[in-house]
């Protein structure tokens, strides 16, 4: 992946066209954030592990001359593995009001043969990158409601919610298994993808002064709790927080 991003040129460059995208939906659609969707449980953590690159790499809001941006930057990244999140968050992204660009993983071979398990897994990634895509129009539903023998009331009144919109943005990325070689092959193009839409957005990617200030108040704070003695030193927030933390375990 990595002579991949170096010599392929761009319009065929796989990091610099996920980036591309990302800045697409972020900065021109008024995508907020952006779910990692793996249907691998080997994967389970994937998503998380990105919050922290992509999220501490990115969330910037001053450019590399030191001047405030103009345009929104790094986006929020979460999600879940496979089914998990079809019946956790799915609902949102199929029917909410929030744009959500999703990037959907899977292999095609699994380490775990168990009867038809790896199908019924993979046809549910099929199906949700499909209904993201096209959705469910109203004269589906209705033949469809028609069909099951529902009454002209009841047709009229199941069809509202029965609806998908469809043109819900996806990646997928399909790959033959996870291998050492294939996660090290996902991360650097998560990597580059990063390194790319920092150079875009004119920022650094690789520091991270946004978690200083909170290790630095740790330090003044941590000694403050060694005694029952009330702390006056903070805002009346922090004050009476600390306070109240005392005052239980007193």
């Amino acid at each position: 992946m990595d002579q991949h991003f170096v010599n392929t040129p761009f319009e065929s460059n796989i990091p610099v066209i996920l980036a591309l995208i990302g800045i697409w939906y972020n900065n021109f659609h008024g995508a907020e954030s952006e779910a990692i969707l793996p249907y691998d449980q080997y994967l389970h953590r994937f998503a998380a592990y990105f919050q922290q690159g992509n999220m501490e790499s990115n969330g910037k809001y001053v450019d590399r001359n030191g001047n405030p941006v103009t345009y929104q930057t790094g986006p929020i990244i979460w999600g879940e593995p496979g089914t998990n999140g079809q019946h956790a968050f799915y609902q949102l992204i199929h029917q909410g009001t929030k744009l959500i660009p999703c990037d959907f993983i899977a292999p095609a071979v699994s380490h775990n043969l168990v009867g038809d398990h790896h199908q019924k897994l993979m046809s549910n990634f099929f199906a949700q990158t499909e209904a993201l895509a096209f959705g469910k129009s109203a004269q589906a539903v209705q033949a469809e409601l028609e069909k099951a023998g529902k009454s002209a009331a009841e047709i009229a009144a199941l069809v509202p919610f029965k609806v998908f919109e469809g043109n819900r943005p996806t990646n997928s990325i399909l790959v033959k298994q996870i291998t050492p070689r294939t996660l090290g092959n996902l991360i650097a193009m998560y990597e580059h993808k990063i390194f790319v839409q920092g150079v875009i957005w004119n920022i650094f990617s690789f520091d991270q002064w946004g978690v200083e200030l909170g290790k630095q108040l740790a330090n003044q704070i941590l000694p403050e709790l060694a005694d029952s003695a009330a702390v006056t030193s903070h805002d009346s927030s922090t004050n009476g927080l600390i306070n109240a933390f005392k005052a239980f375990r007193a």
